[in-house]
């Protein structure tokens, strides 16, 4: 399955203005990173994963939507992967971007 690129395009004008921002190939999708740093990724799997703060993952799973991110099978901490139903309207894409965006400011840039 191909990546949403309706659903990358309407993060790219979230971030637009953002510094630091890049887009790479990964997850099967697109990937944004903010100053070197994973933030948020439009998945081949459809819908988004969100970077988060790892202490945060266990609480916001409550959140509508939003489920574990797992690779190969094991759960990651500080992932979240966020169902197409959770980001269809611009309020909820904007609230999951910003997540990510901050966490990824709050880590050390990468070069």
């Amino acid at each position: 399955m191909a990546y949403d690129e309706d659903l990358a395009n309407r993060i790219r004008e979230l971030i637009l203005l953002e510094e630091g921002v890049t887009e790479m190939r990964m997850f099967g999708g697109i990937t944004f990173l903010v100053d070197g740093n994973m933030s948020v990724s439009v998945s081949g799997r459809g819908g988004l994963l969100v970077r988060v703060d790892p202490e945060q993952t266990e609480s916001l799973l409550d959140k509508p939507h939003a489920a574990p991110f797992e690779m190969r099978g094991r759960k990651m901490r500080g992932w979240l992967r966020v169902h197409a139903d959770g980001v269809r309207t611009k309020r909820q894409l904007q609230a999951w971007v910003a997540r990510g965006v901050e966490h990824a400011r709050s880590l050390p840039a990468k070069g």
